[in-house]
Order: structure tokens, then C-alpha cells, then sequence
């Protein structure tokens, strides 16, 4: 992942990167089961280069749903890959499944 790419190893780092954003944050969950696996691994670089793209003008945050099963709940996340499209502390859209380089970025721009 590149560095843009927040990873929060707890609840209260989830929620003080989403406070410390000064703008949207895109709040990517992962699984790590056998199933979730091989989706999040086509996500990854999705999100790396939206991070890269967007640069400050959004924060990206990878959430492993089991490391951080507070913002997972809050969000109403129940399946791994999930992003949501946080803005001051709200979801405003989120969508669940891997997705292709085209539609993640239709997804991204109709939201930010």
C-alpha cells in the first residue's frame, strides 16, 4: 500500500485519523478470511491510487474489519471489500464488493 494509506491497528486510530481529515475520507474495510482475501488484494491498489490521485484533497484509511470492529459496526460494513465515503464523521455512500479500476473511480467522483 502506498503511504497515502492510513492503517489504523486500533478503534481510536480509525477515529483520530477521521478527526484529524480535513476533507472526505474514503474508509476502505478489509477481510483477512479466505473468501475476503483475493477481493481486498484487487482493492488495494485501487485505493493506493486514488490516495495517490486525489493527494489532499482525500484521506484514505484500510480498516481490517477484525482489528477494528468499532468503525465496522458504526458504518454498517458486513462484507469485506467495503468502502465508505466519510464526511465529518457521517457516511454518505458506501458500497460493498471488488470493484473494477472505472467503476471504483465513477464511485469516488460522484462522491467527493
Amino acid at each position: 500500500m502506498a503511504r497515502r494509506v492510513h492503517q489504523p491497528l486500533e478503534n481510536q486510530e480509525f477515529d483520530f485519523i477521521l478527526g484529524m481529515a480535513e476533507g472526505p475520507v474514503l474508509a476502505y474495510f478489509i477481510g483477512t478470511w479466505p473468501k475476503a482475501l483475493e477481493a481486498c488484494r484487487a482493492m488495494d491498489a485501487l485505493v493506493a491510487e486514488a490516495a495517490e490521485e486525489y493527494g489532499t484533497r482525500l484521506t484514505a484509511v484500510r480498516t481490517d474489519m477484525t482489528r477494528c470492529p468499532e468503525p465496522t459496526r458504526r458504518f454498517g460494513v458486513t462484507g469485506a471489500p467495503t468502502v465508505v465515503i466519510v464526511r465529518g464523521g457521517e457516511a454518505v455512500a458506501s458500497r460493498a464488493g471488488a470493484m473494477g479500476r472505472t467503476e471504483f473511480r465513477e464511485f469516488l467522483d460522484s462522491h467527493l
